[in-house]
C-alpha cells in the first residue's frame, strides 16, 4: 500500500506542479516534444518508485518510419510500462473520459491524443479517421486492439479498428506483447505489487499490403504475433464475461 500512495503522490505532484509549465511551453512553441519527454520520463521513474522492472525485448524489430504499436491490455499499468519503451513520439486512443481530467485533458489534446466514445459508433469511426490522418502526418500510434482490460490477464479477441487504421494509412503494424502487469495491479484492485514485466516489440507486418476487404486477415496475423510471445496464464482462454469497473 506504502509504495502504491508513493506512485500515486509522485504522479500527481508532476500532473500539478510541473506539467502545466510544459504545457505553456508547448503552446508558445507550437510543439510538444518536451513535453512528452518529461511525461515519459515521469511514467518511468513512476514505474521504479512503484517496484516494477521493466524488460525491453526486440527494440531492432520496430521499423524507422511510422507505425501503429498493437499491445495487449490486461492491466491499468499496461501504458505506464509501454508507452516510455518505445523510441519515439507517439499519439493513443484513449476512453473519452479521460478527456475530463483537468490539466491532462490540455497535455493530451496538445500532443495529439485521440479520444474515443465507444458507446457511440460513428463518433468512434471519427476518431479512427483522426488517427488515421495524424498517421499519414507522421505521428505513430499505440493501441491496445482489445478495446479494454482482460479480466483475467488472458488475451482477448482484437478489435478491427487497429487494421482499418493500418490499412487506410499504409503504414506496418508492431504486435506488443506486455507479460506480467496483470499480477502487479489486477483489474478491479488498488494495489500495486512489485515485480517484473517485459515489454516484447515483434517483427512488423506490412499493413499496406492489405486492403480493408481483408482487415480480418491482417488482423488474425497480429493477434497471433502477440499471442505468440505471451506466458502461457496470459494466452487465449475460455471466453468469460465482460465485467467494466
Amino acid at each position: 500500500m506504502i509504495r502504491t500512495l508513493f506512485f500515486c503522490a509522485f504522479l500527481g505532484l508532476c500532473v500539478v506542479l510541473v506539467l502545466p509549465w510544459f504545457i505553456l511551453w508547448s503552446v508558445l512553441t507550437g510543439d510538444p516534444a518536451a513535453m512528452y519527454r518529461l511525461s515519459m520520463r515521469v511514467l518511468a521513474v513512476a514505474t521504479r518508485i512503484g517496484g516494477i522492472r521493466v524488460h525491453v525485448e526486440g527494440l531492432e524489430n520496430i521499423p524507422p518510419g511510422v507505425c501503429v504499436f498493437a499491445s495487449n491490455h490486461a492491466s491499468n499499468l499496461d501504458p505506464v510500462v509501454f508507452f516510455p519503451a518505445i523510441p519515439r513520439r507517439i499519439s493513443v486512443l484513449i476512453k473519452k473520459e479521460l478527456m475530463n481530467i483537468p490539466i491532462l485533458a490540455v497535455s493530451m489534446r496538445i500532443a495529439h491524443f485521440v479520444p474515443v466514445d465507444r458507446a457511440d459508433r460513428d463518433a468512434a469511426a471519427a476518431s479512427v479517421d483522426l488517427a488515421v490522418r495524424y498517421l499519414r502526418e507522421g505521428l505513430s500510434f499505440a493501441i491496445f486492439p482489445e478495446g479494454t482490460r482482460s479480466v483475467d490477464g488472458r488475451l482477448r479477441p482484437f478489435k478491427k479498428g487497429v487494421a482499418v487504421m493500418a490499412i487506410q494509412a499504409g503504414v506496418p503494424v508492431v504486435p506488443v506483447a506486455i507479460a506480467g502487469t496483470q499480477s502487479l495491479l489486477r483489474k478491479g484492485h488498488r494495489t500495486i505489487r512489485s515485480g517484473d514485466v517485459t515489454v516484447r516489440f515483434c517483427p512488423p507486418i506490412d499493413a499496406s499490403q492489405f486492403t480493408l476487404d481483408r482487415r480480418a486477415e491482417l488482423l488474425a496475423l497480429i493477434e497471433s504475433a502477440v499471442a505468440a510471445v505471451l506466458p502461457a496464464d496470459q494466452q487465449p482462454g475460455s471466453k468469460e464475461p465482460i465485467t467494466i469497473d
